[in-house]
């Protein structure tokens, strides 16, 4: 069962009950909130997610609350609460319930997720190739990994590139993508189909809105993928498409010090970057041109040998 066959009301009675169990990627996620018009975010953003009933083991136990004071019902707040420990994030103002749950879970899986090496890094795959977009914020890599998955690839992630450190794979975590600011507007341009929620204004990260990952996408959340590319992009106002290789030692220093817990997993960290980068093409991205990035990008990874 998906959100997609529950109705809103449905929803809400589970967030204002037990909880909503859900599955995005590996994780398994028990989310409460007595908030209503959550529920009706939920029903459309979520709605290729697994709306789990049996009994599963829970990853993160999230809880949207509304604190008990004056601002119940003077300019209502929502705080972030979990189980797995105190992320520290300031009250949200009530209508930014959406966003302080993207925001939360990312601590979630962030802080407790050492069993992967974690870059802070887009992920997709095309014709069984993955690739993987290490970039810090502002350089675009949200906006590429919805790009790519609106023109038919699959969307591993636009925030964690997890690595699985037994066997080297992509995991797949197809979250929410907050698109930003500018950002909106040009997936709207370039994907006038795409799924997008409602406008946050004035969040501490400018505007956002969430994008929706592609049904395609949320059912292979379980198929890891094999990196074939790393590439750094990196959006340039004047520059329409420039690649650029990078030496594989540029990039194993790059690629190391984009991870958030590279020092935490310690050798199987590094164990990891390397056969990640000896395994791969690297690259240096410049762009400002999605199409042109997405005509260009398949072509290479077409050339690409087939894996032996």
């Amino acid at each position: 069962m998906r959100f997609s066959d529950l109705s809103s009301s449905t929803i809400y009675h589970y967030l204002k009950t037990q909880g909503v169990v859900y599955q995005c990627g590996p994780f398994n996620i028990q989310l409460k909130a007595n908030i209503p018009f959550l529920a009706e975010q939920l029903h459309v953003l979520f709605a290729h997610y697994p709306f789990i009933e049996h009994d599963v083991l829970i990853d993160f136990r999230v809880n949207l609350a509304r604190p008990y004071s004056h601002r119940y019902w003077w300019r209502p707040q929502v705080l972030f609460k979990t189980a797995e420990g105190d992320p520290g994030m300031a009250p949200f103002p009530l209508d930014h319930a959406l966003p302080m749950l993207e925001w939360g879970t990312n601590w979630c899986v962030a802080s407790q997720s050492h069993y992967y090496l974690m870059l802070h890094s887009a992920a997709v795959e095309y014709q069984g190739k993955g690739v993987l977009l290490p970039a810090w914020p502002g350089s675009g890599k949200s906006t590429l990994c919805a790009a790519f998955a609106m023109r038919g690839w699959r969307m591993l992630s636009d925030e964690f590139g997890l690595i699985d450190l037994e066997t080297g794979l992509i995991q797949p975590i197809p979250k929410l993508i907050p698109l930003k600011n500018q950002s909106i507007d040009v997936i709207r341009n370039f994907a006038p189909d795409a799924v997008i929620g409602p406008l946050f204004t004035k969040t501490r990260k400018g505007d956002v809105a969430h994008f929706r990952p592609p049904l395609t996408s949320v059912a292979q959340s379980e198929v890891q993928a094999k990196p074939r590319l790393v590439i750094f992009p990196k959006y340039q106002s004047e520059t329409r498409f420039k690649l650029t290789e990078v030496t594989k030692a540029q990039a194993l220093l790059r690629l190391a010090n984009n991870a958030f817990n590279y020092q935490i997993v310690g050798k199987k960290g590094f164990h990891a970057v390397k056969s990640l980068i000896d395994e791969s093409n690297c690259y240096e991205l410049y762009f400002n041109d999605l199409d042109t990035v997405v005509e260009k990008l398949q072509q290479l990874i077409e050339s690409l040998p087939p894996e032996e």
